[in-house]
């Protein structure tokens, strides 16, 4: 390698333990591949040389953006200067070995400052190094580096048992989740982002950087010891896909789960859906109950989807409940979540049978106008949040402030709370459960036993 740039590709190749340099460097010769063994390899790696090894991780337009990027490098100076932007080698020239190793550790090993410039010709999608981009160009950026990780975990098989077949629509969530993570930018009043504003985003918003370095990690093939793969999706478990058409699909769950006191910790559970269970409120609530943590999906039929977050087992009772752990959040048309603002402690509520008190569930704002309410008729709902709700400071939700439920979900996100050795779960037990002997009376004056098919659903959903 050249003396001018040396200094500046040892500084980064120290950045990995003695054990990974050699293959840092060497990674130059095994992408040449097959030209390299035929002795026809020549200086430069080639975009077809780069399609060939990442193309199956990737997509071509995301392949594209990393080898301008590499070409745009100049490992002979720290940072890009503002001469340098108007003597940049042209794509066509290829990837020199400098380049690529000051590219892999400025996205393996780089702080915001570092990969803000990355991050920025890559969105500029073009030859040279730009003084800035328009939001749009990093949303499209961002399309392409999250549909890279999804095909990452899909073709890794890291799915966790989540089958995207039966789940929404990723393509759709690819979408969403790059408007989300694009809405944390700050940029220029003329709506532009350069370094700067970059570096901050990158600094603020973590996933940029962890799917970045999972891309460049996973997609050149690059074997770090210290390098671990994120968990990017929970695991699922005791979910019977057959007949499931899922409102979750894989983006939005690499929103969701982060967001979660624990995190990935616990497996997700699917403990009621209205295509799998029916349309029905007590069916709900034995889903919702003795199962800890729960999540709620909600789509309505104006093809909104919404739903909130429980921090603890739901109880059937007058007041609310809960803590500031809990949250509502919005699917479809964004992707957004909407934490406590500490106004008041109206996180969850669920009655049923109430004469004085509203019958139903709901989460956030006040009776009768909840930031996410479901009647207990099962149908409808409501979202009132003039102009936002008090408790968690979300928008409507819904399509229409009165909403009219189209699907329904329930997932439980966390470990339920044991009963305290001895219990046994009594407050789950009927008389019946306790005494046969009333059972059996029961059975022969011909009453109905009742709890007998709730007992039942709920060893169902167990």
């Amino acid at each position: 390698m050249g003396n001018n740039g040396s200094v500046v590709v040892q500084k980064r190749l120290a950045r990995f333990r003695p054990e990974e340099r050699s293959m840092v460097d060497g990674l130059f010769d095994k992408l040449q591949g097959d030209a390299g063994a035929s002795g026809k390899a020549g200086k430069t790696l080639t975009l077809e040389m780069l399609q060939s090894t990442m193309g199956s991780l990737a997509p071509d337009s995301m392949v594209k953006r990393i080898y301008q990027c590499m070409c745009s490098l100049d490992p002979g100076q720290e940072a890009p200067s503002d001469s340098q932007k108007t003597t940049q080698p042209a794509a066509a020239s290829g990837v020199l070995r400098e380049q690529l190793i000051v590219f892999l550790a400025d996205t393996l090993r780089g702080t915001a400052e570092e990969r803000a410039p990355l991050v920025l010709t890559m969105s500029h999608n073009a030859a040279g190094v730009p003084k800035e981009v328009t939001c749009e160009q990093v949303v499209e950026f961002l399309q392409d580096l999250i549909s890279a990780v999804v095909q990452i975990l899909t073709c890794r098989g890291r799915l966790q048992g989540w089958h995207p077949d039966k789940m929404g629509d990723t393509s759709l969530g690819v979408k969403l989740l790059a408007e989300q993570m694009c809405s944390e930018l700050k940029p220029s009043d003329q709506g532009t982002c350069d370094v700067s504003c970059l570096e901050d985003w990158i600094f603020r918003v973590s996933q940029v950087s962890t799917y970045l370095e999972m891309l460049v990690a996973e997609g050149l093939n690059v074997s770090l010891n210290s390098w671990v793969a994120p968990t990017l999706l929970p695991p699922c478990k005791e979910v019977s896909w057959k007949d499931l058409i899922c409102l979750l699909d894989l983006p939005t769950l690499m929103f969701l789960a982060p967001q979660l006191p624990g995190s990935y910790s616990a497996p997700w559970r699917l403990v009621f859906s209205t295509h799998l269970h029916g349309e029905s409120f007590t069916r709900m609530m034995t889903g919702l109950m003795h199962h800890g943590p729960t999540l709620l999906l909600i789509k309505d039929t104006k093809g909104h989807v919404f739903g909130g977050f429980a921090s603890q087992t739901w109880e059937m009772k007058p007041q609310f409940q809960g803590d500031s752990r809990c949250f509502l959040f919005s699917v479809f048309p964004t992707l957004r979540v909407y934490t406590a603002t500490g106004y008041n402690d109206h996180f969850m509520y669920l009655n049923q049978h109430q004469q004085t008190m509203p019958n139903g569930l709901g989460m956030g704002g006040q009776h009768d106008y909840f930031g996410l309410w479901l009647d207990s008729d099962f149908g409808q709902g409501h979202s009132r949040a003039q102009p936002k709700c008090t408790t968690f400071g979300s928008p409507q939700l819904s399509g229409d402030q009165e909403f009219t439920l189209d699907s329904m979900e329930v997932w439980a996100v966390g470990q339920p709370k044991q009963p305290e050795e001895g219990e046994e779960e009594e407050g789950k037990k009927s008389i019946l459960n306790v005494d046969p002997e009333v059972q059996a009376m029961m059975e022969l004056t011909g009453k109905t036993l009742h709890s007998e098919g709730f007992r039942e659903l709920e060893e169902d959903l167990d």
